[in-house]
């Protein structure tokens, strides 16, 4: 059991999973806005020997070595690698403080989003996010079916997407580190990154925070008339050839601001994002507080 257990900015918790917490610690305290300094950071962690928080603060070196009673560290949001977290794992480790994340507790929401925005563009359905109306993207509307699709990025989020598209139709290649088998039993055909992008209409980039593969030379690949999804937590590409990328006919689909990356961008008619993201649904929340809490439980289960 914890002495003080403190959650420095909204986590997301479902009501029955923030009763929870206060079986875990003597004391727990929930802060439901956002730290707006490092000071702040600090001062809401003070004595606490474990901490609570989301992607959207950055737990940094300079942060904690001021705080010299924390011993676990518990990320409500998806952690991957070390160097793509916004805690600095690779200190608090060496610290003794032990730092636990989550993964794959929004990625319905995200297929949803894709299959979602991709129906609207090829049959042009609504209008854009800045209020122009669509028109279908090959002059007359279009399936998924037979629709020639690029991953990139295999994980589980991305394998989602491909078996949901795959489902309506559409032939999937991707671009991973490596071969996966299981995409091999189902079809879904291994291609280097350059190929993936000259061979298909749609590329969705499925990739890890911080991560950027597209750059001039692959977004020359790519060519024109695309369609670009990004489903990451940041750009997925450098931003002055994504720019020059946009300026021809192309279209680019991202959920967040974050993955857009540049918001001025939301004035260009092919630029289409609504600063919200997909991953947070009803279910995500409850997939996201039993995973928090059963990390919890294991660390106190091993002290």
């Amino acid at each position: 059991m914890f002495k003080k257990l403190v959650a420095i900015e909204p986590v997301s918790l479902i009501p029955s999973a923030e009763k929870k917490l206060h079986s875990l610690a003597e004391e727990v305290i929930l802060y439901e806005d956002m730290p707006t300094s490092v000071n702040e950071i600090v001062k809401r962690i003070g004595d606490a020997d474990a901490v609570l928080l989301s992607y959207t603060t950055t737990l940094s070196k300079a942060i904690l070595s001021q705080c010299n009673h924390i011993k676990y560290i518990g990320m409500c949001c998806s952690l991957y690698t070390p160097e793509s977290a916004n805690v600095d794992i690779n200190y608090a480790n060496s610290r003794g403080i032990t730092v636990t994340g989550i993964r794959d507790y929004g990625d319905e929401g995200v297929v949803e989003y894709v299959i979602s925005e991709l129906v609207r563009c090829l049959h042009g359905y609504g209008t854009t996010t800045n209020g122009v109306q669509r028109q279908p993207w090959s002059g007359m509307p279009r399936e998924i079916t037979g629709l020639n699709v690029g991953i990139i990025g295999l994980g589980k989020s991305g394998g989602m997407i491909a078996d949901g598209l795959r489902f309506l139709g559409a032939n999937i290649t991707y671009f991973a580190r490596s071969e996966k088998q299981d995409a091999k039993g189902k079809g879904y055909g291994f291609l280097p990154l350059d190929q993936l992008l000259e061979t298909n209409e749609v590329v969705i980039a499925c990739l890890n925070k911080n991560t950027v593969l597209l750059h001039e030379h692959e977004f020359s690949k790519l060519g024109n008339h695309k369609i670009l999804f990004n489903t990451g937590l940041s750009p997925a590409w450098d931003a002055e050839p994504f720019k020059k990328w946009l300026a021809k006919d192309n279209v680019v689909y991202c959920d967040t601001f974050e993955a857009l990356g540049d918001k001025s961008l939301l004035n260009l008619p092919n630029v289409n994002c609504f600063g919200v993201s997909s991953g947070r649904t009803q279910q995500a929340f409850v997939r996201l507080s039993e995973k928090v809490l059963a990390n919890i439980d294991s660390y106190i289960k091993v002290q």
